[in-house]
């Protein structure tokens, strides 16, 4: 018998009470108890960006509110610096140029992150910007950026930040009002440990400025359909994924009764293991700078993606993501945000060691799973009792 774990940076393991939570009778959108559910979401998910404005709620995947932050905040006067380090940077790119948003490219390579400086460098080139577009973990590449620094970069040159925080909110240290960011978006599917289909956006002053002269086409999508909704009678402007709010309430209490702090360092903790355990049996990390998402492993010559993902579907239930775009075939992705704990992760090391020794790869029996295991007792710091939160 499999028991099937996803280890995949979304969709991501859902927790067994929010699932049940989800399964009970569906109840009408447009009615006093719905209301008080998505209040109650409204105000988890302002403490989860960290801000005291409005936070935009949408039925769709993370990439319906990138799409509604280009459509509705930006303008075919809005000269936007986008950041290309991987799939999602590109993404950026790819709807700035379907608005037909002046689109200034800033390409990295994949698996660097961006720095303030280069950051500088190119908004002291293009002085024309007006909004700049960044990503805070690169989910293609595993690359982790400063965001705080960026912030503060693109708010000296006076032009509006827009990030794409779809895997880096509740698994990273984020904080919208006090660095100064104007557009933060985030999806269910990841660290929010629920089904696709619903998606975020926290939304500065200055962004509702922009949203008030933008000259871009926006129906569904729209943020000042959104709002007005919201402010009008607090609902949603279009039917909602009904279930998946009353998961998102409870799933938003759960994170926030374990708190921010503790959420980043649980993350923090088991990112570091897990990249100690691939270390431990030869293998590369592939980022140099590693967001705690996920651990991305450089796939060497002596080994093929293909082979290693299925046999660690095949034999164990261990589903992992490959490589995306020029990464295709080259690295193996294991995931561990969202609803994950120690044991999860240990049982991670375990597997791919088998895996790997299956697969002919030198292997020592256990090695891997001791230095996941130093680090996790290690900053548990009791003497071995390491805690396993889960979500």
């Amino acid at each position: 018998m499999r028991k099937i774990r996803l280890y995949t940076p979304g969709p991501t393991m859902v927790p067994e009470d929010i699932s049940l939570e989800m399964a009970a009778p569906i109840m009408h959108h447009r009615t006093a108890e719905f209301s008080a559910i998505l209040d109650a979401c409204h105000e988890r998910l302002r403490y989860l960006f960290q801000t005291k404005g409005l936070v935009v709620m949408l039925t769709s995947s993370g990439t319906g509110a990138m799409e509604g932050a280009v459509s509705s905040v930006l303008s075919t006067k809005t000269p936007t610096l986008c950041v290309r380090g991987g799939k999602f940077g590109e993404r950026w790119a790819e709807l700035c140029t379907a608005y037909r948003v002046p689109m200034i490219p800033l390409d990295i390579a994949w698996g660097e992150s961006i720095t303030p400086d280069h950051l500088r460098a190119a908004l002291r080139e293009h002085p024309e910007a007006k909004a700049v577009c960044l990503t805070h973990s690169e989910t293609s590449t595993g690359a982790l950026a400063d965001i705080r620094a960026c912030a503060d970069a693109v708010r000296e040159h006076g032009a509006l930040c827009i990030v794409d925080s779809i895997t880096g909110l509740g698994v990273h240290e984020f904080r919208f009002d006090e660095w100064g960011i104007d557009v933060a978006i985030t999806g269910s599917q990841k660290g929010l440990m629920l089904p696709p289909g619903l998606a975020f956006a926290a939304v500065s002053d200055r962004a509702w400025e922009s949203a008030k002269r933008s000259d871009l086409p926006s129906y569904y999508l729209s943020f000042l359909q959104a709002r007005k909704a919201w402010e009008k009678e607090k609902t949603t402007a279009w039917t909602p994924a009904i279930t998946l709010f009353v998961g998102l309430a409870k799933a938003l209490a759960r994170m926030q009764e374990e708190g921010l702090e503790a959420l980043w360092a649980r993350h923090a903790r088991m990112g570091e293991a897990m990249r100690e355990a691939v270390r431990v049996l030869g293998l590369d990390v592939f980022p140099r700078v590693p967001a705690n998402v996920q651990t991305v492993i450089t796939v060497p010559p002596e080994l093929t993606y293909s082979r290693l993902s299925k046999r660690l579907y095949d034999d164990y239930g261990m589903k992992v993501a490959g490589g995306q775009g020029e990464l295709t075939g080259k690295i193996l992705r294991i995931a561990h945000v969202g609803y994950i704990d120690d044991g999860d992760l240990v049982v991670a090391a375990a597997f791919l060691e088998r895996t790997l020794a299956a697969e002919g790869w030198k292997v020592r029996p256990g090695e891997a799973v001791a230095a996941a295991q130093r680090v996790l007792m290690r900053a548990a710091g009791d003497g071995g009792r390491a805690a396993a939160s889960g979500g």
